[in-house]
C-alpha cells in the first residue's frame, strides 16, 4: 500500500486494511456477492484509504475541540466490552496480550466516542428515508435484491472413528442402518438426536435454509438433486458420512419487498449520512495537509 500521511503523521497500513474489512463487510451484508466485490477491490482499497484519512482527521478535530466525554460513559463502554470477553478476568488477558493496560484502554475509548459525538453532530438533520425512497430504491435496483435458490433439510452424520478401513466400514454401516430405520418410518429427527455426530444433532439435524455453495461440494450436489420430502442416498464427505432428509426446495427471483425493506433503509441512511460526513471531511481536509505516495 502506499504511505498516506495526515498533518505530517503516516497513517498505519493497519488503519486502511480495518477500513478496508469493515466496506467489505458492509457490501456483502448489503447484497454484493464475493465477485462483485473482487472485481471492486482496486476501488473499495481506494475508498477505505480515504476514510482512513476521513478518520484520522475526525481524531484530530475531536481532540482539538476536546468534546466532553464522562467517565460514566467510558465506564459503560469497558463494562460491555468486559460482558462480551467473557468475564474481567478474559479482558485483562486480552489488554496484556495487545501490550496495553486499563488506563491506555480507557483513552483510547474516550478517544473514540469523542469522534462519536463529532460524527452526531456532523450528520444532525440528514433526513430518514421515506417509504417512497425505499420503494423507489427496490424498484430500481432489483437485480441487487434476487434471492438466492435455497433448501431446507436436515441431515444426520456419522463420523469414523479413525482413518482405518475397518472404522469408515463400522461407521457406514451404522448410517446405513439409521436410513432403513428411517425408510421404515422412524422419525429423521428423532433418529438424529440420538446418534447424529453433528451439533445439529440436538435441534433434530435441522440445517435450516442455504443457498447453493454453503456446504461441501458432495453435500450441495446431494441436496440441490433430491426431490422435497426424499431421504438421500448415503453420502460421504470429509466429515463422514451423511442422509439427508429434504424439507423444501425455494427457486431463485427477486426478493420479497418486505423482506429487504429494512436492509434498504439502513443503506439509505448509510449512503446520506456518508454523503455528510464526505461534505465535512472535505471541509477538515481544506485546513490540513494531506500526502500520498
Amino acid at each position: 500500500m502506499q504511505t498516506v500521511k495526515v498533518n505530517g503523521q503516516v497513517i498505519p497500513e493497519e488503519a486502511i486494511q480495518f477500513e478496508l474489512e469493515r466496506l467489505v463487510r458492509f457490501y456483502a451484508e448489503h447484497g454484493m456477492s464475493q465477485e462483485q466485490i473482487r472485481g471492486q477491490l482496486a476501488t473499495l482499497v481506494q475508498k477505505a484509504t480515504e476514510q482512513a484519512i476521513g478518520t484520522k482527521l475526525l481524531l484530530d478535530e475531536a481532540a482539538r475541540l476536546d468534546l466532553p466525554v464522562s467517565d460514566a460513559e467510558v465506564d459503560e463502554q469497558v463494562a460491555k466490552i468486559v460482558q462480551q470477553v467473557g468475564g474481567q478476568e478474559a479482558f485483562e488477558a486480552a489488554l496484556a496480550q495487545q501490550k496495553t493496560d486499563v488506563a491506555a484502554f480507557r483513552e483510547q475509548l474516550r478517544r473514540g466516542r469523542r469522534v462519536d459525538k463529532l460524527v452526531e453532530k456532523a450528520v444532525t438533520g440528514v433526513s430518514e428515508p421515506t417509504e417512497a425512497d425505499i420503494l423507489s430504491h427496490y424498484e430500481s435496483h432489483k437485480d441487487d435484491f434476487k434471492a438466492s435458490e435455497r433448501v431446507l433439510a436436515q441431515h444426520i452424520l456419522i463420523t469414523p472413528d479413525g482413518d482405518t478401513a475397518t472404522s469408515k466400514e463400522e461407521a457406514k454401516a451404522k448410517i446405513a442402518a439409521i436410513r432403513e430405520r428411517v425408510l421404515g418410518g422412524k422419525d429423521f429427527a428423532d433418529e438424529a438426536a440420538a446418534h447424529s455426530m453433528c451439533p445439529s444433532g440436538k435441534e433434530g439435524g435441522s440445517l435450516g435454509w442455504f443457498a447453493r455453495g454453503m456446504m461441501v461440494p458432495e453435500f450441495d450436489g446431494a441436496v440441490f438433486s433430491m426431490k422435497d420430502g426424499d431421504v438421500s442416498e448415503i453420502i460421504e464427505t470429509q466429515f463422514g458420512y451423511h442422509i439427508i432428509y429434504k424439507n423444501a426446495h425455494e427457486e431463485a427471483g427477486d426478493a420479497d419487498f418486505g423482506a429487504v425493506r429494512e436492509q434498504i433503509a439502513d443503506f439509505i441512511r448509510h449512503a446520506r449520512r456518508g454523503e455528510a460526513m464526505t461534505a465535512y471531511v472535505e471541509e477538515l481536509k481544506t485546513k490540513a495537509t494531506v500526502e500520498m505516495g
